[in-house]
This record gives C-alpha cells, structure tokens and sequence, in this order.
C-alpha cells in the first residue's frame, strides 16, 4: 500500500510518501522553489517522493490532501454572518478561499495524471495524527496549536494505538496562533513567518504588560481560551488589530524602526501569555486522559520555550513534539492518519529522524564545485579537518547527507561556529545570517554531554525546547547563551546522525567542549539550502570561511 500525503492548504506546502505504512521520503517545497513558506503547489516535492520510492504516480494506492474545505467554509461563513455587518469582507472572501482549496483536488488530478483515490483529511487531524503517529508512545495526549485550519485553532485529543479520539477543540476566531503573529506585526516583523524574532527578544523585556495581556485571551480551564476580539480585526480581513490594541499599547513599530524596552516588554508579555495558555490546555488534557505523554504539532509548538514550559509545569512526564510541527508536517499528517484511523493499519516505527530530503552523491558535488570554479580538497577526515576549524574560530557551512524536513538545521545542512568565543554570536547574527544582534542560536551538543550542561535536561532531538545552560558553564559557551541563560537545545545521536556526531566529538577533543553553535543553513529570507548550488551560491555572498559538502572542503583564504 503506497499512500502519498500532501499539504498545499495554504503555505509551507509539502509532501511525503508512505509504503506499507514506512515513511521513505518527506521534502517542503519552498527548499526545492527557493520561495521561503511558499504556498505553491509541492510538485517538485511530489516528484521527490516519487522518485525515492521508485514508482510512477499511477502507482500509488491512495492520496490525502490536509484540508477540508466544505468543513472550514460552513464554520466560517457561520461566524460571518454572526457577526455581521463588521465581517461583510469576508462574506466575498471566504467562498474564493474555499471555492480555491476545493479545487486542489481535480487541479492535482490534471496536471499529475492521477486517475486513483483522493481524500481530504481534517487539518488539525493531520496535525495530531503527524504528532502522535510519528511519536514513540503507544498511547497519549495530543495537542495541536495553530494559526487556524478548518475553522479551529486548537485541537485536543488521545492517541491510542492506531486510534485518535477527538476530546475538545476551540473554534476561531479565538486563535493564540493569530494573537501571536498579529504582535509579531505590530512589532514590525512579518506575520506568519517572524514569530521566532518575538520569542528571541521576550527575554529582554519584563513583566510591564503581562497583567493587560491577560486581559487579551483567558483560558476556561475546561480546554478552551477566548480572545478579546475589541483589540483585533484579523477575522474581518481588515488587518491585524484595532485601534483599541493600539490605545492600550501604544504605537506600531515601523519596520528598520529601533528596537526599544516597550518593544521588549510587548514581546515578553505575548510570549508569557503563549506559555501560559499552553499550559492551561496541557493540564485539561493531562487531567482528562490522565496520560504521562503529551505529543504537540501545529504551528504555535514550534515555540521552543511554551513546549519548555509545559514539559517542566505539567504533569506530563514525557513529550514528542513533530519536528515539522507547522502546516508543511500535515503531508505527513494526511498520509498517516490514512494509513491508521482509515485503512486500520497497525503502527510500522516511529519517526525517529527528520533527515527525509534529497542526498547528493561526491561525484555529483563535485561537478557542482567545479561548475562554479571552486577550489576544493577531498578529504577522508572531513569531520576532524572542520573541527580544528571550528576551534581557529573558523565559520563552516556543513553541508551532509538528506536534508532535514521542518524549519530547524539538525546537523546536515547547518552553519556551525565555536561556542566557546563570546563574539561568535555577533559575527554570524551580522555577517553570516545579515539578522538582528538580539537573536541567538543554538548549541549542538552531543547527547552523552547534555546533562552536564544542562539544568533538568531533556532529549531535544529536534531543537523545540529551550532549556536552562547551568550557570557555572554559562561563559563557556556563550554565543549559544541567552540572555536569560537559556537555549534552544539540539541534542546529537552518534545513531540517528553519526557524521555531525563525529565531528563534534572531534571539536570536543579540540576544545574540551561537546558543543557547537548550529544554525539553518540559510541567510536571512531565504529557505534552508537544498542543493550543492544552493549551498556555493550562500556560502559565496556570506561571511563563512569554509564550505564542508560530502568529503570536500572548500576554504575562502586559498
């Protein structure tokens, strides 16, 4: 049985490939297109698929697209008229927009020549199934957070076995998701695309507005928030807020405006009002499932520090969060949920990494080098020659194996940089990334290591928890040290990626230190780097000192 997933409900499209319930392949389009979230159509992704499982699409059994669209336009256009005539844009806008997803289905058809079975799965059943399914418990609590899909925002459920039980669920236009990214707008950063910035600067601010954010969005302790819509209009489609946020908070910042404390403030409160409804959700699925494991998708678990917090104030004992927890994972949520809650099958193995991209081979790196005019060494210890590198304080673009799925660099197509040089943070932030100073990175570490720096450690595999560096350690590693003391933790298996294993243990020999600073592969706007083209292309206009690809190593001094 071949079923192929694929997410083209609005952004981050993607799509991924079952046989016999065993995933083989999951790629995002925007890696393939170079349009960061894209909301194109994934055929590059679903040709990728194709060809890693070595078959035609006529060969595939079953398809499943993560939406529903006669679901999301009968919730939607109830609330419209409810509250009209405020809502009478979206009275012309919602029948486009569903009219639009409908038609995903005969516009696949066409132009892939697919004669066989399409079904629509839920979005949030698709987030929740890309969860649990994914995950290595046999049964759990599962919470998906989102902007919005199908008309929900919020989605609470148990998984057992090959089984979800829908237990709640909170209709929008009461979305934490829109609340977050209507702040990360009002503090001058791009909606739906920047929410990390307001998360990275909340440290900086303080509790000045917490009490009035409050206000904003209440949690009912019974799985369920409302949001105080006075302060927002992005469910009329007339923009992000109202001019009532604006009375309580002051003006918007400009884009390029200076970053100041009430700026900082703004960002800490919507961050803390995030973690603590979160919580609030956890602890309802926590006392009505009574489980000990909670897994989490959707795109508002992509917030490292609320899946921090949950994890340490809840009672959940253990935690899963998909590492494409955004909309491009319901590929993989569709083509799952198919596979257990409709065909009844039994669970094949976990997910238990996120390396699903293309490869490229050494000959066809090479060619790519070569193409280019680079100069280049083929080496046989590229691990060992890139930590001595690292600790000459040498910046490394490392590029390995399948790409990663999902929006964080795990260690195949990464920038790594010595964590142990205070000014390595400012030297990639301004000179490799071309971002803002505030934003920090995070440290690599190897997993036999993580409890030695790390307070109350947890496995991070997939670099969605924030957790505390201990104090006595804070300036050995400082360019992966918040503010606060925090980071966003990866944690290295030498069993799920044993070359990024090696070469950190080979920078620990170096240094001392089991740790290195890794970032996405990528400079600010772009998507993570794809190809060996796409890899020369950033490592040429960027501030790296060296580009590891395979076995070849290409230096900016020779």
């Amino acid at each position: 049985m071949i079923i192929l997933g694929i997410n083209c409900f609005s952004h981050d499209t993607s799509a991924c490939i079952l046989v016999d319930g065993k995933l083989l392949a999951f790629a995002e389009e925007e890696r393939f297109n170079r349009d960061k979230h894209t909301k194109r159509f994934p055929f590059q992704s679903i040709n990728y698929c194709l060809e890693t499982a070595g078959i035609e699409v006529e060969a595939v059994d079953l398809v499943g697209l993560a939406h529903k669209p006669g679901l999301d336009f009968t919730r939607a256009m109830l609330d419209i008229l409810r509250r009209l005539p405020r809502s009478w844009r979206r009275l012309f806008i919602q029948p486009a927009v569903d009219l639009s997803l409908y038609l995903k289905k005969p516009f696949f058809r066409l132009a892939q020549g697919y004669t066989g079975k399409v079904v629509f799965v839920g979005h949030h059943e698709a987030h929740a199934a890309a969860a649990f399914f994914a995950s290595p418990f046999d049964e759990a609590a599962v919470l998906s957070i989102d902007r919005g899909g199908d008309y929900l925002s919020t989605w609470l459920g148990v998984g057992k076995g090959n089984s979800l039980q829908k237990l709640g669920a909170v209709r929008q236009p009461h979305s934490l998701g829109e609340v977050y990214a209507a702040v990360t707008d009002y503090l001058g950063f791009r909606p739906n695309s920047d929410e990390g910035k307001v998360m990275g600067l909340a440290p900086y601010g303080d509790k000045t507005y917490f009490n009035k954010f409050k206000r904003l969005l209440k949690s009912d302790n019974k799985g369920g928030f409302k949001v105080d819509l006075n302060y927002f209009t992005y469910y009329l489609k007339q923009g992000w807020y109202d001019a009532n946020f604006i009375s309580q908070f002051g003006p918007k910042r400009l884009k390029g405006e200076e970053i100041g404390l009430r700026h900082k403030d703004i960002a800490a409160a919507v961050q803390h009002v995030t973690e603590r409804t979160g919580l609030g959700l956890a602890n309802f699925l926590s006392k009505t499932t009574k489980s000990k494991n909670l897994c989490l998708s959707g795109g508002v678990t992509l917030n490292s520090c609320m899946n921090a917090y949950i994890l340490k104030n809840s009672d959940f004992e253990e935690i899963f969060i998909q590492p494409a927890a955004g909309d491009a994972g319901n590929a993989l949520g569709a083509a799952y949920y198919l596979w257990h809650c409709v065909l009844g099958n039994e669970r094949v193995e976990p997910m238990a990494h996120a390396f699903l991209g293309p490869e490229f081979s050494n000959e066809e790196i090479q060619a790519a080098l070569e193409t280019r005019g680079l100069n280049w060494q083929k080496l046989d210890d590229i691990e060992n020659q890139c930590a001595r590198r690292l600790a000459d304080g040498k910046i490394v673009g490392w590029f390995q194996g399948r790409s990663e799925v999902g929006p964080r660099a795990l260690g195949n197509r990464s920038i790594l940089a010595n964590a142990t040089l205070p000014e390595t943070k400012d030297i990639v932030n301004l000179k490799i990334k071309k971002r803002e100073s505030f934003r920090p990175f995070a440290p690599a570490i190897m997993e036999e290591y993580a409890a030695d720096y790390i307070d109350d450690y947890y496995p991070s595999p997939y670099m969605l928890l924030v957790q505390s560096i201990k104090k006595s350690l804070r300036t050995t590693v400082p360019s992966i040290t918040h503010v606060d003391g925090t980071s966003r933790t990866q944690s290295v298996s030498k069993q799920t990626n044993p070359r990024f294993w090696k070469l950190i243990d080979s920078f620990r020999k170096e240094s001392g230190v089991p740790v290195v600073l890794n970032t996405s592969f990528n400079v600010q706007g772009e998507p993570i780097v794809l190809t060996p083209f796409d890899a020369i292309s950033t490592f040429k206009t960027s501030g790296m000192d060296c580009l590891a690809m395979g076995d070849y190593l290409v230096e900016k001094d020779q």
